[in-house]
């Protein structure tokens, strides 16, 4: 029997809270999301639910400023890192779920060669532009007139294993960029290219003044090569529901059902309608803002006042969980608006439980890989897992 009756898990995607054990490899040494965020806001940084949940507590010895840890923290609270080969979200999420990618992804620094630009070109009909590494909304101001002029694609990359096409919804109607990027991941799914994602990018807007992407972006991740902790709960009979990207980042694989959300406040909406509703099992949900929309920009006020609103709307999702839900809340990597770059940061993320049933109070302390998540969940709904991740389930007493 479930000591919970539903287990909710959200990502709040790229808040990391400090440099990881291995940030050198990755060359993000001082990577500190969390922390730079709480400088900039120079301690007004206001998270009175998160702060009394303990994630102040996860940092004692370095305090997030305006987020002091608290004397009688109403979760559980700790932090995690991840052992995968990488750091994108496709690389934390599969781990949480018990699926470490151990295999490098493919990563194209230089943009992507000719050989592939060439077969996305033929099967197309539209030349390609950029193919170079490229801030999102940069690439835009950058060649979004000159796609506007000639109906070329706009393909450029990041730090990450991703092949993004970007594309004025004007001139490539969305069914044309999706069936565009189908074809682009079908052909880059094995060696030489392995790219863990292709993404969608459509963009409204006449000119650089007043372009903007849309809410119809769509992730073309690989499909997992081993069953998840998804497909395990699934197999169990334990209903598996994706709020946000989760569906894109497991290609739907071990999802019984989900939304498509347009935005953080989105997400969280259709987040407390599912815990307000019949909906049981394993709800994961996934807040993309943090990374899409201000991480990757580096945009520090606009991360910070994202979290607040986060912050805010959890509020209002205590209000309508149950006495047996479990609301777990982590990150999937970091991306500090502080750092360096546009790229995704090597980080610790946050880890916080709780449940109007539990006291309290409790370190959960340092958890690795971050499939530890997973197994939680696993041993709460008595599924057996495959070995990879410890539960924490026994410290939430």
């Amino acid at each position: 029997m479930a000591k919970f009756n539903r287990v909710l898990a959200i990502v709040l995607d790229s808040i990391g809270i400090g440099e990881a054990p291995d940030a050198a490899k990755y060359h993000d040494e001082g990577a500190d999301t969390l922390g730079h965020i709480g400088e900039f806001f120079n301690g007004q940084l206001a998270l009175p639910y998160l702060q009394a949940m303990g994630l102040g507590n996860i940092r004692q010895d370095n305090p997030i400023s305006g987020v002091a840890p608290v004397s009688e923290p109403s979760g559980y609270f700790g932090k995690m890192y991840e052992i995968s080969a990488g750091k994108d979200s496709m690389d934390g999420h599969w781990e949480m779920m018990g699926l470490p990618v151990t295999e490098p992804l493919g990563f194209f620094p230089n943009g992507f060669p000719d050989a592939l630009i060439k077969q996305i070109e033929d099967f197309s009909g539209r030349h390609v532009i950029v193919n170079k590494p490229y801030s999102g909304t940069e690439v835009l101001t950058d060649y979004g007139e000159e796609q506007l002029k000639t109906g070329d694609l706009i393909v450029y990359t990041s730090g990450d294993s991703v092949l993004q096409i970007a594309a004025n919804t004007a001139i490539i109607p969305l069914e044309e960029l999706y069936k565009i990027c189908e074809y682009a991941r079908s052909i880059t799914i094995d060696a030489p290219y392995r790219i863990g994602r292709v993404i969608a990018r459509p963009y409204t807007g006449t000119d650089k003044s007043n372009f903007t992407r849309t809410s119809d972006r769509h992730d073309y991740a690989l499909l997992p090569n081993a069953p998840t902790d998804l497909d395990r709960l699934q197999q169990a009979g334990v209903p598996t529901f994706g709020i946000g990207k989760i569906n894109d980042i497991f290609s739907g694989q071990g999802i019984d059902a989900g939304v498509h959300t347009t935005s953080n406040v989105d997400g969280m909406n259709q987040t407390i309608a599912t815990m307000k509703s019949d909906q049981s099992g394993f709800i994961f949900a996934n807040l993309v803002d943090f990374d899409a929309m201000y991480g990757h920009r580096r945009n520090p006020q606009g991360d910070g006042d994202a979290l607040e609103t986060f912050d805010r709307q959890l509020g209002e999702l205590i209000d309508v969980l149950q006495p047996d839900d479990l609301l777990l809340i982590t990150a999937d990597h970091g991306n500090d608006p502080g750092f360096r770059g546009t790229d995704h940061t090597r980080e610790f993320v946050p880890l916080l439980a709780f449940s109007k049933s539990l006291p309290g109070g409790g370190d959960l302390g340092i958890r690795s890989p971050f499939s530890d998540l997973g197994a939680t969940v696993l041993e709460n709904f008595g599924v057996r897992g495959n070995g990879v991740g410890h539960s924490f389930l026994d410290a939430l007493q």
